[in-house]
């Protein structure tokens, strides 16, 4: 009995220091693992920086600008900085810049006499009479405009609804015009629409019932009397095109594209038609004012 109690005793010891040395053998192994892989990835490091090219020999993928060659993105920075220097009145070099200094004269020399450049440190605070000074230039300009506009179509034979509807609203479209598109150029078509969109309200809701509002204030009060054959329906109209324009927005997936300028200018043409026709009494509209 004694001898098979050693015996277990011995197997069992035997196992135990088996178990204790496949235990270390498997640390020893793993570790030796984890050392291999740690030089495999240093050496697949030092190759590749070994293969490395000079930066000379490097040929870098430039991708082009979302508005054209990286040439116009650099023109349109150098613009922007020369617009947000202060006005200078000095004589251009080119003969192109030389006649539209000349053209322009007689607009930009009232406003420089008059209004205080903000763009220029000293002058920054004065912003606010900068912005009242531009609205009051701006309602003179206007008055200007309409006025010539009504000699001019009196002298010609055409009719102010007409001169109002074609003349004039080309006019006062082209600095929305120019606004959309130089944020479109950046990047921000939906400040873009949002400006054809909001200029219509604008006019209805703001440019028609102010310039009332003051004549009314300096007449007791007394009411204005406007007569033409179709506003209502023009108004309406111009309303049914703003819902047009969203929807076609919409259409367009929210996208700027050549189809959703195309059919802006298709409604345009639409609206001005439709409203000549009112005017002209060749549409009767169903409401008269």
């Amino acid at each position: 009995m004694s001898e098979i109690f050693l015996e277990s005793l011995c197997a069992a010891a035997a196992a135990g220091k088996f178990r204790e040395k496949a235990s270390i053998l498997h640390k020893i192994a793993k570790k030796k693992c984890q050392v291999e892989d740690i030089e495999k990835a240093n050496g697949v490091a030092s190759r590749a920086e070994n293969n490395l090219p000079n930066s000379s020999s490097v040929e870098v993928e430039v991708t082009p600008p979302m508005n054209g060659t990286a040439g116009q993105e650099g023109e349109t920075a150098e613009e922007e900085e020369e617009d947000d220097q202060p006005l200078s009145l000095s004589w251009p070099e080119s003969n192109r810049k030389r006649f539209t200094y000349l053209f322009i004269m007689p607009i930009v020399v009232p406003l420089w006499l008059t209004l205080p450049d903000v763009r220029k440190p000293t002058s920054k605070k004065f912003f606010p009479v900068t912005f009242v000074g531009s609205i009051s230039w701006i309602a003179a300009f206007s008055y200007l405009m309409v006025w010539w506009a009504h000699q001019v179509g009196e002298t010609i034979g055409i009719t102010e609804e007409i001169m109002g509807l074609t003349i004039l609203a080309a006019g006062t479209s082209i600095p929305d015009l120019i606004t959309s598109v130089i944020v479109a150029r950046k990047g921000l078509g939906d400040m873009a629409v949002s400006s054809s969109v909001g200029s219509n309200i604008f006019d209805i809701t703001v440019g028609l019932p102010f310039p009332w509002l003051l004549w009314s204030s300096f007449n007791n009060f007394s009411p204005v009397q406007v007569s033409s054959n179709g506003l209502f329906c023009a108004i309406v109209l111009l309303f049914l095109m703003l819902l047009f324009v969203i929807i076609s927005i919409a259409a367009c997936k929210w996208r700027l594209s050549k189809l959703l300028g195309f059919i802006m200018f298709m409604l345009y043409f639409v609206f001005l038609v439709v409203s000549v026709m009112l005017e002209d009494r060749i549409i009767t509209c169903p409401v008269s004012i």
